[in-house]
């Protein structure tokens, strides 16, 4: 829920007036109750958000425009999850343009002696491209997703500290991901290698963007082009210094990917076994595993791999993709499947957070 950095000066501007790098003692120096809506959100639980901010606002405890932009972030955020759309829409109408005057932080130099800049959470402007796209115009959610990647890259460009230039960086990988995304799903592959190529010639030289180029690769049939970009991921996890599991992991889930394409099922598993090994929650591997041990005709293990990850870390394993394929296997598996998956979506109801999908047990 950061701020945007203010326009950089020609010179690197003093920490103290970067809303990106200044220093608080705590969340709730930056908003009201910030700590609090930020747990909540990790958390999952987006109606207990919408709770709360409809009490601050009931109670006109939202005394500054930097709280009332905040709020609002976090009520748009909880309505998006909660896939009440139009809801979301309906918040994010009541803005002006994110570009007003109004917020800036030099509009209120009482409020906000020696700070400059727009006041805007940059999760407003993705919510802002993202919401048409969730309503069904692609097309303008799109058109908002490539502005807002210039509106980042116009930040990039201008000199900063480098505080606010690692920030934006960060936010480009993350606007760009989502756009290849939706490119991806239209099967508009040249167009997502070209943003990747983009990205990695302007010194993105991320893992796991290196890695979904070499994912696309493989989509065109690219399998030598693949392997050069997995092999660079590797490259790069051999040279850290930090040895970090997560990076480990991703080395591995590419190798397994090659062995999934190629039909080695055995070796996709092993290299599967490994992440989790290392990592008990990387749900990545853990899906994929079971999704080969199905392959291999072995349906009992197949269900156990999942059930147990379900059992083990519920909070992080419970998700949309892996319920779906459980509940797929239970099918195959089971003659009376459906009383196996209303025993799950019961469970499921007592333990998901407020934005899962429950309909996809197909109970």
């Amino acid at each position: 829920m950061d701020s945007d950095s203010p326009q950089p000066e020609p010179t690197p501007v003093p920490p103290s007036t970067d809303p990106l790098t200044n220093q608080f003692t705590s969340l709730n120096d930056l908003a009201h109750e910030l700590t609090s809506l930020q747990d909540l959100a990790n958390r999952g639980s987006w109606l207990s958000i919408l709770d709360k901010v409809n009490r601050a606002r009931s109670l006109s405890l939202l005394n500054t425009p930097h709280d009332h932009l905040t709020y609002l972030a976090y009520i748009v955020l909880s309505f998006t999850k909660l896939r009440r759309f139009q809801e979301a829409q309906t918040e994010l109408d009541s803005l002006d343009d994110f570009n007003s005057h109004h917020y800036r932080y030099e509009t209120y130099p009482k409020i906000y002696p020696n700070r400059s800049g727009s006041m805007v959470p940059f999760s407003l402007r993705w919510l802002h491209a993202l919401l048409p796209i969730k309503l069904g115009n692609r097309q303008e959610g799109l058109d908002r997703f490539y502005l807002l990647l210039d509106f980042v890259r116009d930040k990039l460009n201008r000199n900063g500290n480098d505080e606010s230039v690692k920030v934006w960086r960060k936010r480009e990988v993350f606007v760009v991901n989502h756009i290849i995304n939706q490119h991806l799903s239209n099967k508009e592959l040249s167009v997502c290698l070209d943003l990747i190529n983009a990205l990695i010639s302007r010194g993105n030289l991320d893992p796991a963007l290196l890695s979904k180029l070499g994912y696309v690769q493989m989509q065109i049939g690219d399998l030598d082009g693949a392997n050069v970009s997995f092999g660079k991921v590797e490259k790069m996890s051999s040279e850290s210094e930090e040895n970090e599991s997560g990076l480990r992991n991703l080395v591995s889930r590419n190798k397994a990917l090659v062995y999934l394409v190629g039909k080695d099922y055995l070796s996709a598993v092993r290299e599967y076994d490994e992440c989790i090994e290392r990592d008990g929650m990387d749900v990545v591997a853990i899906n994929n595993k079971a999704i080969c041990l199905m392959y291999l005709r072995d349906l009992s293990d197949s269900i156990k791999v999942l059930e147990n990850s379900l059992e083990r870390v519920p909070t992080v394993a419970l998700n949309e993709t892996l319920v779906v394929n459980l509940c797929s296997m239970y099918e195959l598996a089971y003659v009376n499947h459906s009383d196996t998956k209303r025993t799950l979506s019961n469970w499921i109801a007592r333990v998901a957070p407020d934005d899962f999908d429950s309909s996809c047990t197909r109970v």
